[in-house]
């Protein structure tokens, strides 16, 4: 089976068998030179993986997609940086459900990938502002594709082989990850963003379904995600009353 071509992205792919992160090696580069926009850092294991602000990410060595890519999204203002998120995890988001047809797969805000109720991955986005626009973009992506067992500190984690059956070529779904991110992130670029928010929110984890929420004083209410701010705040209606929230300031109760 051949890869689906890309213009740009992993055109560039600078492969590694360990790192201790692909998003601070990327930061590394870009501390030194400009490297080409799509350039991709891919590693084996990385021993200092981390999630949104600084979750630690369990991958076994070798059997998982943990990459970084370099983007310069200098067309996007500073307060519209959230839409970069929304075409990075939609792009995500269509290469898991390429490979998973039978099953849901959604986006849970603000950056996790889930396959039913389980996650299968996460991304970490470090952007570089000047002035009010952004200047680079690190996306730090990882995904669970061969993984079978998982620690019971990660309860609710599946991949795409505990949801198959079948052992993946590594190598081949890196670059079909590239073509899919890369169509996201042009759709972006040529200002297509009415059709980016309504995907978005089309596959938004519980989006619109009654759920338990906790803040982050422990207190726990019953509420609808009912959409997101355009500086991508998860907005939640609780009664009739809408709230926003920002990152880490709520969480599902008893996600399942």
């Amino acid at each position: 089976m051949q890869n689906r071509n890309t213009l740009f992205l992993g055109k560039v792919l600078l492969q590694f068998s360990d790192l201790p992160s692909t998003n601070e090696y990327a930061a590394e580069l870009l501390a030194k030179s400009k490297p080409t926009e799509g350039t991709v850092i891919s590693a084996h294991y990385q021993s200092a993986g981390r999630g949104q602000i600084g979750s630690s990410w369990e991958s076994a060595p070798g059997e998982n997609l943990t990459i970084s890519i370099l983007l310069y999204p200098v067309f996007l203002e500073a307060t519209r940086q959230f839409q970069l998120n929304k075409a990075i995890a939609l792009g995500v988001r269509d290469f898991l459900a390429a490979y998973i047809p039978h099953a849901p797969v959604y986006v849970k805000w603000p950056n996790d990938l889930y396959i039913h109720s389980k996650k299968a991955g996460g991304i970490l986005i470090q952007n570089a502002l000047q002035k009010n626009t952004l200047q680079s973009a690190i996306i730090g992506i990882g995904l669970n594709i061969n993984q079978a067992t998982f620690s019971e500190a990660a309860p609710y984690a599946t991949s795409l082989f505990l949801e198959t059956g079948q052992v993946f070529d590594l190598s081949f779904l890196l670059h079909e990850l590239c073509y899919f991110l890369e169509v996201r992130y042009l759709a972006l670029k040529q200002g297509s963003e009415e059709r980016l928010n309504q995907d978005y929110l089309s596959h938004l984890y519980r989006f619109e379904e009654p759920s338990y929420f906790q803040r982050a004083s422990g207190e726990v209410f019953l509420g609808k995600i009912c959409g997101i701010s355009d500086i991508g705040k998860l907005q939640i209606d609780q009664a009739g009353a809408m709230e926003e929230f920002g990152l880490k300031e709520v969480s599902f109760v008893n996600v399942q």
